[in-house]
Protein backbone atom coordinates (compact mmCIF):
# COMPACT_ATOMS: atom_id res chain seq x y z
CA UNK A 1 0.00 0.00 0.00
CA UNK A 2 1.30 3.45 -0.92
CA UNK A 3 2.47 5.53 2.04
CA UNK A 4 0.60 8.73 2.78
CA UNK A 5 2.51 11.81 1.71
CA UNK A 6 2.64 14.97 3.79
CA UNK A 7 4.20 18.36 3.22
CA UNK A 8 5.12 20.34 6.34
CA UNK A 9 5.65 24.03 5.61
CA UNK A 10 7.49 25.68 8.47
CA UNK A 11 9.74 24.05 11.05
CA UNK A 12 9.03 25.59 14.41
CA UNK A 13 8.62 23.29 17.42
CA UNK A 14 5.16 22.22 16.22
CA UNK A 15 6.16 21.62 12.59
CA UNK A 16 9.23 19.64 13.57
CA UNK A 17 7.33 17.48 16.06
CA UNK A 18 4.60 16.85 13.49
CA UNK A 19 7.09 15.88 10.79
CA UNK A 20 8.95 13.46 13.06
CA UNK A 21 5.79 11.77 14.34
CA UNK A 22 4.31 11.37 10.84
CA UNK A 23 7.60 9.82 9.76
CA UNK A 24 7.49 7.44 12.73
CA UNK A 25 3.97 6.44 11.66
CA UNK A 26 5.31 5.42 8.25
CA UNK A 27 4.36 8.44 6.13
CA UNK A 28 6.51 10.08 3.48
CA UNK A 29 7.23 13.59 4.72
CA UNK A 30 8.57 16.62 2.86
CA UNK A 31 9.58 19.55 5.06
CA UNK A 32 10.17 23.08 3.81
CA UNK A 33 11.64 26.00 5.75
CA UNK A 34 13.67 29.14 5.03
CA UNK A 35 16.19 28.27 7.74
CA UNK A 36 19.14 26.23 6.52
CA UNK A 37 19.96 25.23 10.10
CA UNK A 38 16.49 23.82 10.75
CA UNK A 39 16.56 21.90 7.48
CA UNK A 40 19.97 20.41 8.25
CA UNK A 41 18.84 19.36 11.73
CA UNK A 42 15.93 17.30 10.40
CA UNK A 43 17.21 16.23 6.96
CA UNK A 44 18.21 12.70 8.06
CA UNK A 45 14.92 12.12 9.86
CA UNK A 46 12.39 12.73 7.06
CA UNK A 47 11.90 11.74 3.43
CA UNK A 48 12.94 15.07 1.93
CA UNK A 49 13.98 18.37 3.51
CA UNK A 50 14.30 21.53 1.44
CA UNK A 51 15.36 25.08 2.24
CA UNK A 52 12.90 27.32 0.42
CA UNK A 53 10.46 30.20 0.82
CA UNK A 54 6.93 28.81 1.27
CA UNK A 55 5.57 32.01 -0.31
CA UNK A 56 7.39 31.22 -3.56
CA UNK A 57 5.04 29.20 -5.79
CA UNK A 58 7.76 28.35 -8.31
CA UNK A 59 9.95 26.92 -5.56
CA UNK A 60 7.11 24.75 -4.27
CA UNK A 61 6.40 23.53 -7.79
CA UNK A 62 10.03 22.56 -8.36
CA UNK A 63 10.11 20.66 -5.08
CA UNK A 64 7.13 18.59 -6.22
CA UNK A 65 4.88 19.62 -3.35
CA UNK A 66 1.82 19.11 -5.57
CA UNK A 67 2.28 15.35 -5.17
CA UNK A 68 1.54 15.27 -1.44
CA UNK A 69 -1.83 14.16 -0.09
CA UNK A 70 -1.86 16.72 2.70
CA UNK A 71 -0.05 19.99 3.27
CA UNK A 72 0.28 21.41 6.77
CA UNK A 73 1.21 25.06 7.17
CA UNK A 74 2.69 25.42 10.64
CA UNK A 75 3.88 29.03 10.35
CA UNK A 76 2.02 31.51 12.56
CA UNK A 77 4.72 34.07 13.42
CA UNK A 78 4.45 35.54 9.90
CA UNK A 79 0.78 35.74 8.90
CA UNK A 80 1.61 36.87 5.36
CA UNK A 81 3.81 33.80 4.84
CA UNK A 82 1.07 31.62 6.31
CA UNK A 83 -1.56 33.00 3.92
CA UNK A 84 0.71 32.87 0.87
CA UNK A 85 1.61 29.25 1.65
CA UNK A 86 -2.08 28.36 1.82
CA UNK A 87 -2.87 30.11 -1.47
CA UNK A 88 0.11 28.42 -3.13
CA UNK A 89 -1.04 25.00 -1.91
CA UNK A 90 -4.50 25.72 -3.29
CA UNK A 91 -3.01 26.65 -6.67
CA UNK A 92 -1.08 23.39 -6.61
CA UNK A 93 -4.45 21.65 -6.01
CA UNK A 94 -3.24 19.73 -2.98
CA UNK A 95 -6.26 17.66 -1.82
CA UNK A 96 -6.03 18.40 1.92
CA UNK A 97 -4.72 21.69 3.30
CA UNK A 98 -4.34 22.21 7.04
CA UNK A 99 -2.99 25.13 8.99
CA UNK A 100 -1.97 26.08 12.48
CA UNK A 101 -3.48 29.30 13.84
CA UNK A 102 -2.82 31.39 16.93
CA UNK A 103 -6.01 33.41 17.44
CA UNK A 104 -9.69 33.67 16.53
CA UNK A 105 -9.16 36.34 13.87
CA UNK A 106 -6.64 34.15 12.08
CA UNK A 107 -9.11 31.27 12.23
CA UNK A 108 -11.85 33.35 10.58
CA UNK A 109 -9.56 34.30 7.70
CA UNK A 110 -8.59 30.68 7.06
CA UNK A 111 -12.21 29.59 7.19
CA UNK A 112 -12.99 32.10 4.43
CA UNK A 113 -10.07 30.72 2.43
CA UNK A 114 -11.58 27.24 2.69
CA UNK A 115 -8.76 25.56 4.61
CA UNK A 116 -9.77 21.95 5.31
CA UNK A 117 -8.47 21.67 8.85
CA UNK A 118 -7.58 24.45 11.27
CA UNK A 119 -5.96 23.83 14.64
CA UNK A 120 -4.60 25.81 17.56
CA UNK A 121 -2.33 23.35 19.40
CA UNK A 122 -1.74 25.62 22.38
CA UNK A 123 -5.46 26.14 22.94
CA UNK A 124 -6.28 22.46 22.44
CA UNK A 125 -3.50 21.38 24.79
CA UNK A 126 -4.65 23.91 27.37
CA UNK A 127 -8.16 22.48 27.32
CA UNK A 128 -6.85 18.91 27.59
CA UNK A 129 -4.59 19.73 30.53
CA UNK A 130 -7.36 21.69 32.25
CA UNK A 131 -9.71 18.69 32.00
CA UNK A 132 -7.03 16.33 33.32
CA UNK A 133 -6.30 18.64 36.25
CA UNK A 134 -10.00 19.14 37.02
CA UNK A 135 -10.92 15.48 36.68
CA UNK A 136 -8.20 14.31 39.03
CA UNK A 137 -7.82 10.54 38.70
CA UNK A 138 -9.80 10.37 35.45
CA UNK A 139 -6.93 9.89 33.04
CA UNK A 140 -8.65 9.59 29.67
CA UNK A 141 -12.17 10.07 28.39
CA UNK A 142 -14.12 9.28 25.25
CA UNK A 143 -17.45 11.06 24.82
CA UNK A 144 -19.93 8.84 22.99
CA UNK A 145 -22.69 11.44 22.88
CA UNK A 146 -24.06 14.19 25.11
CA UNK A 147 -25.20 11.65 27.73
CA UNK A 148 -22.68 8.79 27.74
CA UNK A 149 -18.89 8.49 28.03
CA UNK A 150 -16.19 5.88 28.43
CA UNK A 151 -13.55 6.89 30.98
CA UNK A 152 -10.48 5.46 32.64
CA UNK A 153 -10.49 5.84 36.43
CA UNK A 154 -8.41 4.66 39.33
CA UNK A 155 -10.32 2.05 41.35
CA UNK A 156 -11.95 3.59 44.42
CA UNK A 157 -10.61 2.41 47.77
CA UNK A 158 -13.98 0.85 48.58
CA UNK A 159 -13.74 -1.31 45.43
CA UNK A 160 -10.25 -2.66 45.94
CA UNK A 161 -9.67 -6.36 46.70
CA UNK A 162 -13.31 -7.13 45.87
CA UNK A 163 -14.91 -9.10 43.06
CA UNK A 164 -17.05 -7.35 40.46
CA UNK A 165 -20.15 -9.36 41.40
CA UNK A 166 -19.74 -8.28 45.02
CA UNK A 167 -19.72 -4.63 44.03
CA UNK A 168 -22.64 -4.78 41.58
CA UNK A 169 -21.43 -1.52 40.04
CA UNK A 170 -24.10 -1.41 37.35
CA UNK A 171 -26.99 -1.44 39.80
CA UNK A 172 -25.38 0.64 42.52
CA UNK A 173 -23.50 3.21 40.46
CA UNK A 174 -24.92 3.00 36.93
CA UNK A 175 -21.64 2.04 35.27
CA UNK A 176 -20.40 -0.98 33.31
CA UNK A 177 -16.78 -2.11 33.65
CA UNK A 178 -15.40 -2.60 30.15
CA UNK A 179 -11.86 -3.53 31.22
CA UNK A 180 -9.55 -3.75 34.24
CA UNK A 181 -5.94 -2.62 33.93
CA UNK A 182 -3.44 -3.91 36.49
CA UNK A 183 0.37 -4.20 36.33
CA UNK A 184 0.27 -3.17 32.65
CA UNK A 185 -2.05 -6.08 31.84
CA UNK A 186 -5.50 -5.35 30.43
CA UNK A 187 -8.42 -7.64 31.19
CA UNK A 188 -11.00 -6.98 28.47
CA UNK A 189 -14.64 -7.84 29.32
CA UNK A 190 -13.82 -9.05 32.84
CA UNK A 191 -15.79 -11.92 34.38
CA UNK A 192 -18.15 -11.31 37.35
CA UNK A 193 -15.74 -13.01 39.77
CA UNK A 194 -12.66 -11.05 38.65
CA UNK A 195 -10.99 -9.09 41.44
CA UNK A 196 -10.17 -5.39 41.43
CA UNK A 197 -6.69 -5.31 42.94
CA UNK A 198 -5.22 -2.23 44.66
CA UNK A 199 -3.69 0.08 42.09
CA UNK A 200 -5.98 -1.11 39.30
CA UNK A 201 -7.53 1.21 36.75
CA UNK A 202 -11.00 0.60 35.37
CA UNK A 203 -12.35 1.45 31.93
CA UNK A 204 -16.01 2.17 32.57
CA UNK A 205 -19.05 3.07 30.47
CA UNK A 206 -21.93 5.06 31.87
CA UNK A 207 -24.11 8.12 31.84
CA UNK A 208 -22.19 11.32 32.46
CA UNK A 209 -24.19 11.97 35.63
CA UNK A 210 -23.15 8.58 37.05
CA UNK A 211 -19.54 9.18 36.09
CA UNK A 212 -19.63 12.62 37.71
CA UNK A 213 -20.85 10.97 40.91
CA UNK A 214 -17.93 8.53 40.89
CA UNK A 215 -15.58 11.40 40.12
CA UNK A 216 -16.76 13.19 43.25
CA UNK A 217 -16.24 10.04 45.32
CA UNK A 218 -12.74 9.68 43.90
CA UNK A 219 -11.85 13.26 44.75
CA UNK A 220 -13.23 12.72 48.26
CA UNK A 221 -10.83 9.79 48.67
CA UNK A 222 -13.51 7.11 48.99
Amino acid sequence: MKSKQFGILGLGHFGEALALELTNLGADVIVIDKSEERIQNIANEVTYAVQADVADLNALQSIGLKNVDTAVISITSDINANLMAIINCQQLEIPQICSKVNNAEHTKVLEHLGVNEIFNPEEEMGKTIAQRLYNGSFLHALTLDSNYSIVEVNALKAWQSKRLNELDLRSRFGITVVAIVHDNQTNIAPAPNDIIYPGSKLIVLGENSAIDNIKKMSLDGK
